[in-house]
């Protein structure tokens, strides 16, 4: 009786060491009026984080990548809300995440940081343990503005094991003075300047125009289903053409992020949906919510489809990841020292913490 017992006991144990391991980011951003350049080096290297991101395994799982967007100090919101507005909860969309990104402007405000932390708290934060949960906040004026206090704030967070990064654009002794640095130790998090304004120089490499080539190859295997799924199709060529504006090489990041499990489209592509057991093709009640051409398919045709579209997915992906190797033995060949840019702050914090939980991160 006792050894039933304690399997009983041992049963939720040994599910949520099986479960799939998450990392949830929420960005926090001014969007005050000198904040352009912030925003832009979101737009531009939120694809090279999250192509560092797809590197990590614990337990040799590969782990969901969930991301929030907030952004706060701009005078268009309201006071009530203290200048803050949630643009994304945590998601596993990250087409959601770049339309929300291109579509911010700046605009003169308030910036109140502990309000803007307090506020993405209310995240639905996953309760285990082991999962990687950090807020990156970016801004340029003192920490401490605002009615609310940022010490039992960044206290709070990391009782809940939610790590608080600071990010100050402007010299370091300015972001020591006015709390930016104190917010960060108070979370266990890590303190960082940011030249928000500096230019960095693409490069370009002999294989970008053959990922290219692929992307689009790649976006013929994505089949929308269900009543949202045009809409969410056609975000995904959206983001591609903003990608475009920023530069090629950002266009080539983003590309690359398909190739990983990171970027998942289970709510509309039914290519994800089959693959995960969202949605069987075969069973009748599922035809409703499938694309006009494949209706009039037999169950087993319908089946066929997909799994062609898949394999056709996964060669094409074998094929970018073989392309990233060159290309990114050409850009440590040709890279300069530079100024240290967003994604390379978000990058450095999270494999030094996630390593607390466990994560391991590709070399």
């Amino acid at each position: 009786m006792k050894r039933l017992v304690v399997m009983f006991l041992l049963v939720p144990l040994l599910l949520a060491d099986n479960a799939a391991p998450k990392m949830q980011i929420a960005l926090l951003l001014d969007t005050s009026n000198s904040m352009d350049g912030l925003i832009n080096q979101a737009k531009s290297k939120l694809w090279v984080v999250v192509n560092e991101m797809a590197t990590a395994r614990r337990n040799g799982q590969i782990p969901e990548l969930e991301v929030a967007l907030y952004e706060y100090g701009n005078n268009g919101l309201s006071m009530e809300s203290g200048y803050v507005r949630c643009l994304s909860p945590l998601t596993r969309d990250l087409d959601l995440i770049s339309e929300k990104l291109f579509a911010l402007q700046t605009n003169g405000g308030e910036e109140y940081c502990a309000w803007v932390i307090d506020t993405a708290m209310q995240l639905n934060w996953s309760a285990d343990t082991g999962t990687y949960k950090a807020i990156f906040i970016a801004g340029n004026e003192p920490f401490n503005q605002g009615p609310k206090a940022f010490e039992p704030i960044c206290k709070a967070a990391i009782s809940r094991g939610i790590v608080v990064n600071t990010i100050f654009c402007g010299n370091r002794s300015e972001g020591e003075m006015t709390g930016w640095k104190k917010g960060a130790e108070l979370a266990d998090g890590s303190f960082f300047c940011l030249d928000q304004d500096q230019a960095v120089a693409a490069i370009q490499t002999p294989v970008d125009q053959k990922i290219l080539d692929l992307n689009q190859r790649l976006n013929a295997t994505y089949v929308a289903y269900g009543s949202a799924g045009k809409e969410y199709k056609q975000r995904q060529v959206a983001q591609d053409a903003n990608a475009t504006s920023m530069s090629s090489e950002v266009a080539v990041n983003r590309a690359l992020s398909k190739k990983n499990a990171a970027y998942n489209n289970t709510d509309w592509d039914l290519v994800d949906a089959v693959a995960e057991g969202v949605v069987d093709v075969e069973k009748p009640e599922s035809e409703a919510a499938l694309p006009e051409p494949m209706r009039d398919m037999k169950p087993e045709e319908r089946k066929a489809y997909v799994e062609k579209l898949g394999k056709e997915r996964a060669t094409i992906q074998k094929e970018l990841s073989a392309l990233e190797k060159e290309r990114q033995a050409f850009i440590d060949k040709e890279i300069k020292k530079q100024t240290a840019t967003l994604d390379d702050l978000v990058v450095k914090s999270v494999k030094e913490q996630a390593k607390r939980r466990g994560y391991v991160f590709n070399q």
